[in-house]
Parts: structure tokens; C-alpha cells; sequence
């Protein structure tokens, strides 16, 4: 089978660095993967060609890059699979919201600065020196498995659509490392966390596109770790955000009428005194108005509105 492969290349030791795209084309067998092909090229075609691999068996995350313009695992993925999506043509550029150090390699130093910012490590309660190991049973680390299966890619990272508009956000793989910590048994400082996590930055910016779900390759749901860790959050009491607030007056909406009032729902999250934060809704609501999508002023409760609220009650009593 023929194949072309579309290579972004990036070489910053030039006089005029710039990013382009450049073509190999390789005779492969159909069992080959993406990262097979790379190494054909850089061993049989060109020398200069900068990737990162080690253990070619999906386990080191090393070689996370973006496949076909979605962020995979270039040992785990089938390159005759990716040439026939796209016409023969398979495109590869490195990870996504990290710098590009040469060609497919990527700068992860912001990376490990944000999961060393959700401090990954246990902090019990700092006892006399303990006699022997902390021991936590089976039953209370079950649902720390499948977040344990973590192995730092960087895919959920590349894809996030919050990091490529905000480089301040923590970003999911750091949060869901954070959610391991905050549901461990043995870990004593949940409020400080969830204190650090509510803060701009953090849990409440998550859009939940489902991106980090979808490209992550070992099943971790980043996005439901993000939301449990939201959970937690108001639980404990830390309600004040923007978006926990909004998260409340949402709830609170439904609840009440069986939809969502829209026109209250900025209010109600910003405060109604919040000039500077209204204020930048403007153009949003004067759009609305124009395309005929304004709210209706008079929020009334829909038709069997009593089945909406026995949901709520039920979901209560389950808690």
C-alpha cells in the first residue's frame, strides 16, 4: 500500500525558523503504525526528522502527537487506517497548545509545571512517625483505578479547546492527577485543594467539549474527573465562583420552571450589581434581540413541572 505522509516540520537552528509541511511518500504493509512509518523515514529518508518514542507499546506516552488533525498515540495507530480516512494522506504535526522544539517534538515543561502545581502527592495529617505503611483498603481505591491508568501523553492536553484560547487553565490531565489525590483516603487535605481548584484557572473553566475524553488512550474521562472534582467542590462549601454560582442558578432554574430562564441565568451568576461583567454580555444580548433569539421577559413555569421536580427529589434522596 502507498501512502503519503504530511509532515510538519519546525527547525529553530535556521536563519528564518518557520513551520511548514513537508511530504514522504512510503510503501508500507497494512500492520504498520503511524509511528513504524516515522521511524522509516527518519532511518531510510530523512536523518533530520525529530520525534519522541521509547516503548512502542502504548505504555510511555512518549510519542502523543496529532493524527489526521486528532491528538493519538503514534505507536497504537494503524497508519493504513489513517490513509484511508483522508485519500491516501495521512497528516502529522505535533502536539497542540505545547511550543514545537524541533519538528514533532514539543516543549512539556508547561505541562509538568501545571500537574506540579495540584501538588500529586499525598498529604495524610502529619502524625508521629508511623510504625509501618498507611494502608487503604481495595474497596476505597476501586474508583481511583481507572484515573491511575494516567500515563502523562499530553493528548488531552493537545486537543483541549480551553488551552487554546487560555494558557492559564490547569488543563485535564493536571486535574484529573488532582482528583486522584483529592479521593484518595489517605489524603487529608481536600479543602486546601478544592480551595486552589475552585480558583480562575481551574475546575470551573472547563467547557466540557468532551475533547480529553475522546482522544484519551487509556479510558481516564479527564472531563468526568473535572466534574466530580466540581461536585466536591460545592459540597464543601466552595460556592462562590462564577462557576459554581452558575452551576447553582442553572440547577436552581430548572428546577423551578422545568427550563432554563435564560435572561436571570447571567444575572443571577454575575450579581445584579456587577456592572463590568454585565456589561461585557452586551453585545451578546444585542445580537439576540437582532436575530430574534431574545429570551422571553416573563419566565413561566412549562406543563408538568411537577416531574421535573421529582427528578431533583429523587437525585437528593440518592445522594
Amino acid at each position: 500500500m502507498n501512502v503519503t505522509l504530511n509532515v510538519k516540520r519546525f527547525n529553530p537552528d535556521t536563519d528564518q525558523p518557520i513551520h511548514y509541511f513537508q511530504e514522504y511518500e512510503l510503501e508500507i504493509e497494512d500492520s504498520i503504525t503511524v509511528l513504524d512509518g516515522l521511524i522509516k523515514i527518519r532511518e531510510e529518508i530523512d536523518g533530520g526528522l525529530a520525534l519522541r518514542c521509547s516503548c512502542r507499546s502504548a505504555i510511555c506516552g512518549s510519542c502523543a502527537m496529532r493524527i489526521n488533525g486528532q491528538a493519538r498515540l503514534a505507536c497504537n495507530t494503524k497508519l493504513s487506517e489513517m490513509a484511508l480516512e483522508n485519500d491516501g494522506i495521512v497528516q502529522i504535526e505535533p502536539a497542540g497548545n505545547m511550543q514545537p522544539i524541533k519538528d514533532l517534538v514539543v516543549d512539556f515543561k508547561p505541562f509538568w509545571d501545571k500537574v506540579e502545581a495540584v501538588k500529586p502527592w499525598l498529604q495524610p495529617d502529619p502524625p508521629p512517625t508511623p510504625e509501618q505503611e498507611y494502608i487503604a483498603s481495595n474497596e476505597s481505591m476501586l474508583h481511583l483505578a481507572g484515573v491511575m491508568d494516567c500515563i502523562m501523553c499530553g493528548a488531552c492536553v493537545s486537543d483541549c479547546t480551553v488551552l487554546e484560547v487560555d494558557q492559564n487553565f490547569l488543563g485535564p490531565a493536571a486535574l484529573a492527577k488532582a482528583y486522584r489525590f483529592v479521593s484518595d483516603p489517605r489524603d487529608n487535605s481536600d479543602d486546601t485543594r478544592l480551595a486552589e481548584l475552585s480558583k480562575y484557572g481551574g475546575i470551573w473553566d472547563c467547557t466540557r467539549c468532551m475533547q480529553c475524553v475522546e482522544v484519551c488512550p487509556k479510558g481516564v474521562n479527564p472531563m468526568g474527573r473535572i466534574m466530580s472534582l466540581r461536585e466536591k467542590a460545592m459540597s464543601a462549601g466552595y460556592t462562590s465562583s462564577y462557576g459554581a454560582r452558575h452551576a447553582e442558578v442553572f440547577s436552581e432554574s430548572v428546577q423551578h420552571s422545568g427550563w432554563l430562564n435564560e435572561l436571570m441565568l447571567p444575572i443571577k451568576t454575575f450579581g445584579i450589581f456587577n456592572l463590568p461583567q454585565l456589561i461585557k454580555l452586551a453585545p451578546i444580548g444585542i445580537e439576540s434581540l437582532l436575530k430574534g433569539k431574545l429570551p422571553p421577559l416573563f419566565h413561566k413555569p412549562i406543563p408538568g413541572v411537577q416531574n421535573i421536580r421529582r427528578i431533583f427529589s429523587k437525585i437528593e434522596e440518592n445522594k
